[in-house]
Parts: structure tokens; sequence; C-alpha cells
């Protein structure tokens, strides 16, 4: 990237939950641009979204949309990432996209900067964005693996609605609505009713068992971590919160950590905030992780039963955040910064 005092950003699915996210977060940081172009399809065209209090009207994204832009973030599906971001490159853009579309392929980063910010030394002109979970999890085990070596991961996670976009946190609100007015709810992004209810994660379940959201788990976090053959077993679950994931994790460790020799790793880790009281039972929630940039890690315990050294932990980050459109902006960061 070309070393500049001011960039020329665009955002494609700016009037989503994550597109919105990266506007503010762009504001909230005092982001370097002197111009922002807000995309999204035909139908969401002329909205007005506003922008350091002034209103910026939304467009519609078509291959000739990316002229004159330096970074462009996509947040609206790995189709449109898939239909667009050619014509992004094409037009000399750097892009950060946030979908799915690009995350395995091997010769694009998958970056989460207080991992495996050196992917970025490389000066690429693509970069995946992670899953929220894969994300919000690697922040968390990648200061344990440096000092300990992970060697097996158990991972279960409680997905808010906010994962499933701004239509599913509608959803939540009016069926809670409704279950409280004794009503039955009635569900139309979810396939079943969210309020006051969990189910197995909305994603299509393959031969092995695994839905989707796990699959992509279990790879992106292997590949973050440069650990392709790690065992990992993941169970992704979606409750009845508005924002902010949690997780439940354990893992195996090469090397003994104690419980206080994790705490000083973690409560000096970048991008995390060790919440770990046990004296007033007080640990990583969701209502506390939502609108924070950094994750929350807490209930740190030793835990020996995968026949190694491991520790148990859990973990809540917001998912429209570090999950998403903070880790996306961290990466523009970055590229910023150590721009020629």
């Amino acid at each position: 990237m070309i070393k500049k005092s001011h960039y020329r950003i665009g955002i494609v699915g700016a009037t989503g939950a994550v597109g919105r996210e990266i506007l503010s977060v762009i504001e909230r940081r005092n982001f370097p641009e002197n111009y922002i172009k807000l995309m999204a399809s035909a139908r969401s065209a002329g909205t007005k979204i506003p922008f350091k209090g002034l209103p910026i009207r939304v467009s519609e994204v078509t291959a000739a949309s990316f002229d004159d832009l330096d970074i462009v973030f996509f947040s609206a599906g790995a189709s449109r990432s898939r239909e667009f971001v050619p014509a992004a490159l094409e037009a000399g853009a750097v892009v950060i996209d946030n979908s799915s579309a690009f995350r395995m392929e091997p010769d694009i980063p998958l970056v989460v900067p207080e991992v495996n910010a050196q992917e970025l030394d490389k000066n690429p002109r693509l970069i995946a964005n992670p899953n929220c979970c894969a994300a919000i999890l690697v922040t968390a085990l990648a200061p344990l693996h440096r000092a300990a070596g992970i060697n097996r991961i158990i991972v279960s996670t409680y997905q808010s609605a906010s994962g499933a976009g701004a239509q599913a946190m509608h959803e939540l609100e009016e069926q809670t609505r409704a279950v409280l007015a004794g009503e039955k709810p009635q569900p139309a992004i979810f396939p079943h009713p969210i309020a006051f209810n969990l189910f197995s994660h909305n994603t299509p379940v393959g031969d092995d068992g695994l839905n989707e959201e796990e699959r992509k788990l279990i790879a992106e976090t292997r590949k973050m971590l440069s650990l392709p053959q790690l065992p990992m077993s993941a169970t992704c679950i979606r409750v009845p919160i508005m924002r902010a994931h949690s997780e439940s994790v354990t893992i195996g460790l090469d090397r003994p950590l104690t419980t206080a020799q994790a705490r000083e790793i973690l409560s000096s880790a970048p991008g995390v905030r060790l919440v770990d009281d046990r004296l007033h039972n007080r640990f990583p929630m969701p209502i506390e992780a939502s609108g924070e940039l950094d994750i929350l890690v807490g209930r740190i315990r030793e835990d020996n039963t995968l026949g190694v050294p491991g520790l148990s932990l859990f973990i809540s980050g917001d998912q429209l955040l570090k999950g998403a459109a903070w880790n996306a902006v961290q990466i523009a960061e970055h590229l910023i910064h150590h721009a020629q």
C-alpha cells in the first residue's frame, strides 16, 4: 500500500449490521480518511447513513464503483464478494473481505492482527477477515499457544442474534415481545424461535455431523494458528442474546501452565481484558462485552481431562466488533502504519 496522509474508503454492504459498525469504528478511531463511499444492493441504494454528523447517501454497487478508492471493506456476503472483489482489485484498491469467500484460499491471508499480523507484512492486496467465533477464539488462545503450545481444542459457542445480521436482531426483539405478551413467536430469519430458546447453529449439517459454522471455526483456527493438523472439536449454538458471542474452551498444552501463569499472560495480551474474579463470581458476560473492542476472558482453571496439561476458560466478545468490523479496521490500520 502507498503511504498517504488520508485514504479514500469504500464499504460494500454499508446498510447491514457489520457495514454500519465498520463506519462507526472508522469514526470512533479517527481513521485517516478524506472520502467515504457507501455501497449496497439496488434495493438499499438511496439510504442515508450518518457519519461525523452528516448524512452519506448509499449507492448501488457495480463493477465500476471502485475507481479512485484506496481501501474497500466488503461485508455483503460471499456471493457479492466473489462478484465484485475482482473489480475492486482491478481498480487498484486494497480489499478487506468479511465474507467466507476467500478465507481458506492458501495464498490469501486470514488475519487477526494480535495473532498473525506478520501476514500483512507481505503487502497483500486482498485480506480475509475471519469468522466471528474464530477471531474471538484465537485472540484469547494465541498468547497461551506462544507460551505453552496448544495441542488440542474443545470449544462450545453461544452465538448471539447479531451473527445473523440486523434482521435477526430485530426478530429476537419482536419474538421476545410476543412471548411476553403471551403470543406464539413466529420464526422468519431463524428456523426456530430464538426468544427464550437456543438451538444448533442455523447452518447446514454435513455427513460428518458438523454444521457449516463448526467447520469454519475449526478450519480457520487451524489456519491462523499455523496448526493445520490440530485436533479440534466444536459445537456451535445460537442463543437469545442480542450481540456478543461467548465460548467455553478447553485446551491441551505441550507444557503445563498454572492458573496464575495463564492469568498473567492474558492480563498483558493485546486485545484481551481479563475478567476473572472468583471471589465475587464475576466472569465474562456478553452484556459487558457488547460495544467493547477487546474480548473478555475468565473462568481460567487448570484442566487435565484430555490426558495432557491443559486449561479451561470462558470468553465473550462483540461479534460485530472484534468478530467483524473492528478486526477489519484493525487490519486497515496496520497496513496504513506499515505502508511504504
